[in-house]
């Protein structure tokens, strides 16, 4: 690795053209040749306008006020062209859908190598390549419009990785990637890197950077709250969380331990599963053998069932339902499930497993091939989507899809409306909604930062008190503290009785916040059932590309050769107070 830098910030500030304040705020920093470098903060902290000035989409697409300079390969970005600087440094941007150009994968990976003049003998070495290195060369031929999100992050990938940047800047590239994908993507990221590629990535996967980086910054407000390596910087996690960003779940634990004094305060956090491992193991060796022999013998929590009243109907019901696309036979088969009123369902698996298909099914958009599907009672063959609607709220993948009006208080109360409730009570409604997660009412839904869209799409689904609310990646794109109003809000409304079905790649929200969850893959259920006896089936995680929550995995390793008291846990409470109560007895 280079010690030169490859860029350089010098005292950069922007304001967006009819800004009321800097996006960007005195902002200095040197990239090296070859750094891994991530960038976390919480929504609307500058992070996306950081990723445009190194690209040079500041100043040369975004129009606005601009102090400073970046340096990138020598020059100044105000002194060449946009050309010049994507030869150097190769985007992938948040709304993968504003990226594509073409119709077929293909096509997609041979515009940029045409149009940068890439000559013809070398044009499908770089292609086959691209596309292998994402592990998507199956993809070649098909049509963009018939992949799922996490299918097209990947294609946006290969297209740059086929130019041979020197910078790779990428922008939330795993917010639609099952957890197999995004962890592939971060290989394939350092496989890059250790070509001597700079690598820039905005993620909100805190383990992931943690792993994979060998450099973060955080950004609150516009400026550079904390740089440092990942001991470094997740070492302050309480500072982190009042930001609205999170921590890795082990380095919770390790801050936890140190807050209680269980170990000395400023030890260098967990970062992974084995390091929490070594770390308590060695703790309660520590603390001598009345501790650790106690701990053998204490046993295993007794695990949480669901409590379904005798007799009550399932809100939602799916019976050996299939269904496939035309033309490509992607879909699902022979799906069986029930979700009652009260339950909180999580789907999980990898990308293209059906579960967007799944979601599109439970709400009427699309009809089964064979089996039915009935919702609060009714066979969604034989009713309008309208009538369904009137009983299922649907939160999608991309909010963006569903927004449609020129301020948030019109979008929240644009439902209520529709099902006819009086324009000055839907506004009330939509009022208390808005409140609830903080938001602007006068504000036009798409000047936003894309997790506050997320949540004027969601406040537009709370409003409907629907009977049954299906959630595809709720909290994709949003920080900590959303992420937590979001599903604090969402297991409200299951206590209220609705009945919730939701997708998510989030492996811990889904264990913070599922009462059981439904394992597919390839169109298929594996398997169905409480969250935590799943989530300790290695094969079955393996086979949906599925890695258990860290707490889960941890807990399983101390159960294993440390104590059977562990077994179960899948909180950092749990963690924490389990290792107290050993060191005590010590």
């Amino acid at each position: 690795m280079s010690d030169s830098p490859i860029i350089e910030m010098r005292d950069v500030s922007f304001t967006y053209t009819g800004g009321d304040s800097p996006a960007l705020s005195h902002v200095s920093l040197s990239l090296r040749q070859g750094s891994f470098v991530g960038i976390i903060g919480p929504s609307g902290a500058g992070k996306s306008t950081l990723a445009a000035a190194l690209s040079g989409a500041i100043p040369h697409h975004f129009g606005g006020t601009l102090y400073g300079a970046t340096i990138v390969d020598g020059n100044d970005t105000c002194e060449v062209s946009l050309t010049d600087i994507s030869q150097v440094v190769g985007s992938v941007l948040q709304d993968i859908d504003t990226q594509m150009v073409s119709s077929v994968v293909e096509d997609e990976m041979l515009y940029g190598l045409e149009n940068f003049g890439v000559p013809r003998d070398q044009i499908e070495g770089r292609l086959s390549g691209a596309l292998a290195t994402v592990g998507i060369s199956e993809l070649r031929n098909r049509e963009i419009a018939t992949l799922s999100g996490g299918q097209k992050q990947k294609v946006a990938i290969a297209a740059i990785l086929a130019l041979k940047p020197r910078v790779l800047v990428l922008d939330e590239p795993t917010a639609a990637l099952d957890p197999a994908s995004s962890k592939l993507v971060f290989e394939t990221l350092r496989t890059v890197r250790q070509e001597g590629v700079t690598v820039v990535v905005i993620e909100q996967k805190v383990a992931l950077l943690s792993e994979y980086c060998d450099r973060v910054l955080v950004m609150d407000k516009g400026r550079i709250a904390f740089d440092g390596t990942p001991h470094e910087v997740f070492l302050h996690g309480a500072e982190l969380r009042k930001m609205g960003v999170d921590s890795p779940r082990v380095a919770r634990v390790s801050n936890s331990l140190a807050q209680k004094g269980v170990i000395p305060t400023g030890s260098r956090p967990c970062l992974s599963v084995t390091e929490a491992h070594d770390l308590i193991a060695k703790l309660l060796r520590d603390a001598g053998s009345e501790a650790s022999d106690q701990a053998r013998n204490d046993p295993a929590p007794a695990a949480s069932h669901r409590n379904v009243s005798a007799g009550q109907k399932p809100a939602l019901k799916l019976e050996d339902v299939s269904f496939s696309y035309s033309g490509t036979g992607k879909g699902v088969r022979d799906v069986t499930m029930s979700v009652y009123p009260g339950e909180l369902v999580g789907i999980i698996g990898q990308n293209g497993a059906g579960k967007t298909t799944l979601t599109k099914l439970l709400n009427g958009l699309l009809k089964p091939e064979k089996g039915t599907v009935t919702v609060a009672g009714m066979d969604t063959r034989k009713v309008p989507v309208s009538q369904v609607a009137r009983h299922v709220s649907t939160l999608f993948q991309n909010p963006d899809r569903q927004l449609c009006k020129n301020t948030v208080l019109e979008e929240v109360a644009f439902g209520p409306e529709l099902h006819g409730t009086p324009q000055g009570k839907a506004e009330e409604l939509a009022r208390a909604a808005i409140q609830r997660f903080g938001l602007p009412e006068n504000e036009a839904p798409f000047s936003l930062s894309r997790g506050q869209r997320q949540m004027v799409a969601l406040a537009s689904v709370v409003v409907m008190h629907p009977d049954v609310v299906i959630l595809d990646e709720p909290t994709s794109g949003l920080d900590y503290r959303e992420c937590m109003t979001v599903m604090e809000t969402v297991r409200k409304m299951a206590e209220q009785g609705c009945a919730v079905v939701m997708v998510c790649h989030d492996m811990e929200v889904v264990s913070d916040f599922a009462q059981r969850i439904v394992v597919m893959a390839d169109g298929q259920i594996l398997a169905r059932g409480e969250k935590d006896a799943l989530f300790a089936d290695a094969d079955l995680m393996a086979r949906a590309s599925v890695e258990a929550p860290q707490v889960v995995r941890l807990s399983q390793a101390l159960a294993a050769d440390v104590s059977p008291a562990f077994s179960g846990i899948s909180q950092v409470s749990g963690i924490v107070d389990t290792v107290q109560e050993m060191v005590r007895r010590g």
